[in-house]
C-alpha cells in the first residue's frame, strides 16, 4: 500500500506551507521531485528549498525526470491525457525503486490541488494500477496569492468570478455575462486578443517569491509591457508562473 499525500504549497514560499502541510511531509518516507529538464531547474530548487526550510524528519528525497507534453497544438486533450498517462508511469517507476515495499509517499504541488491542477487525476491512475490511498493538504491557490499581493478582493460586490485558461481566453473571448475573469496557464499573453475597452488587469509572476512581479493598469495600457515583461522574466529565470484578474467597469459592461 502506499499512502500518497499531495501537499499543496502555494506559489512557492516555504511560509505558504500549512502546519498540516508540514506533518504531512514529516510523515512521509519519500517525498518525489520532479525534474523538467534542461532551464528548469529552479523549479526543482525551490521544491528543495521549502523541504529545507520545513521537513526535519529526515525524509528521503528522489527526482523522476518529468515526461515532455507533445502534439498540443493539434490534439490539445489527446495530448494532455498522453502526457498524464507518461507522468503515472513515471511515478510508478519511482515508487518501485524507492518504496518497493510500500510506505508514504508525498509530493508537492503548485498551489492547491483542487485548481487547474492534474496530480489528483494521475494518481487516479496510478490507483488503476496499485492499492493506494491519496489524501490532499490543500494549499494557497494563486489567485489567492495574486489578489493578497495587489490588495484587492477576488469578486466586486454582489458579482461571480470566471476562473479560466489562457487556452480558452484566446479561442473562446471573454466568458459571456462575465464581470470577472480570473485566468491561469496562459503562455500566451491571451489578454492581448481582447477588446481592452473598459478592462483592467491585475497580474503577477513569481507571487511570494523574492522575484516577484507585479503589474495593474488598464488592460490598454499596460497589455504589451506585461507581455514583454513577462518574456524577459522567463528568459531571465528559465521558468515563470504567473496569473492575472481582468475586471470590467460597471460603465463598460
Amino acid at each position: 500500500m502506499i499512502e500518497l499525500a499531495l501537499v499543496g504549497i502555494g506559489t512557492g514560499h516555504p511560509d505558504h506551507i500549512t502546519r498540516l502541510g508540514e506533518r504531512a511531509l514529516n510523515a512521509a518516507d519519500l517525498i518525489l521531485i520532479p525534474r523538467k529538464g534542461e532551464g528548469k531547474g529552479d523549479l526543482a530548487d525551490v521544491r528543495l528549498a521549502i523541504c529545507s526550510a520545513v521537513v526535519t524528519a529526515g525524509t528521503r528525497i528522489a527526482f523522476f525526470d518529468m515526461p515532455v507534453r507533445a502534439g498540443a497544438a493539434t490534439d490539445y486533450a489527446g495530448a494532455v491525457e498522453r502526457w498524464h498517462d507518461a507522468i503515472a508511469e513515471a511515478w510508478l517507476a519511482a515508487i518501485a525503486a524507492h518504496l518497493p515495499g510500500g510506505g508514504r509517499l508525498a509530493l508537492l504541488v503548485w498551489g492547491d490541488p483542487s485548481l487547474y491542477d492534474s496530480t489528483l487525476r494521475i494518481a487516479a491512475r496510478l490507483a488503476r494500477r496499485i492499492a493506494l490511498r491519496t489524501s490532499v493538504v490543500p494549499g494557497i491557490t494563486a489567485l489567492q496569492a495574486l489578489t493578497a499581493a495587489h490588495a484587492i478582493p477576488l469578486n466586486a460586490i454582489n458579482s461571480p468570478v470566471t476562473i479560466t485558461t489562457g487556452r480558452r481566453l484566446e479561442t473562446g473571448g471573454w466568458p459571456a455575462g462575465a464581470d470577472t475573469v480570473a485566468v491561469l496557464l496562459d503562455g500566451r499573453c491571451a489578454f492581448r486578443g481582447l477588446d481592452p475597452a473598459g478592462l483592467s488587469i491585475w497580474w503577477g509572476a513569481y507571487l511570494g517569491l523574492p522575484q516577484q512581479l507585479l503589474r495593474h493598469g488598464a488592460l490598454a495600457d499596460v497589455a504589451e509591457p506585461i507581455a514583454q515583461l513577462r518574456e524577459t522574466a522567463r528568459q531571465a529565470q528559465g521558468w515563470i508562473m504567473d496569473t492575472y484578474l481582468l475586471r470590467r467597469s460597471p460603465a463598460a459592461a
